[in-house]
């Protein structure tokens, strides 16, 4: 079993930046993929970015150029550092934890943390 819980969502004007973390905790959590993604009001999850245990990123490409995804894995914490933000942004962001399979504009994940609020104000 692998507990994921995430942080750092918050309210933020439109162009600025926020950094979520996400903290996985439990057997083979340092070997896992993670990913992110979020879901708006009224609309479908969706896939954000991933990454591999190993440093390779991969992003949709609403939030190409803008999210960067980073590791520490002594830490077995995964950031989504997100820059120029649209109101669009606003969300729910999720984090989740070890792959599962799918393509890399939709993997499926087997662990997934409560979820962080993300506000863009125009």
């Amino acid at each position: 079993q692998v507990q994921v819980v995430e942080s750092g969502g918050g309210l933020v004007q439109a162009g600025g930046s926020l950094r979520l973390s996400c903290a996985a905790s439990g057997r083979t959590s340092s070997t896992c993929d993670m990913g992110w993604f979020r879901q708006a009001p009224g609309k479908e999850r969706e896939f954000v970015g991933g990454d591999s245990w190993s440093g390779n990123t991969y992003y949709a490409d609403s939030v190409k150029g803008r999210f960067t995804i980073s590791r520490d894995n002594a830490k077995n914490t995964v950031y989504l550092q997100m820059n120029s933000l649209k109101p669009e942004d606003t969300a729910v962001y999720y984090c989740a934890a070890c792959r599962s399979g799918g393509s890399t504009q939709k993997p499926t994940y087997n662990y997934w943390g409560q979820g962080t609020q993300v506000t863009v104000s125009s």
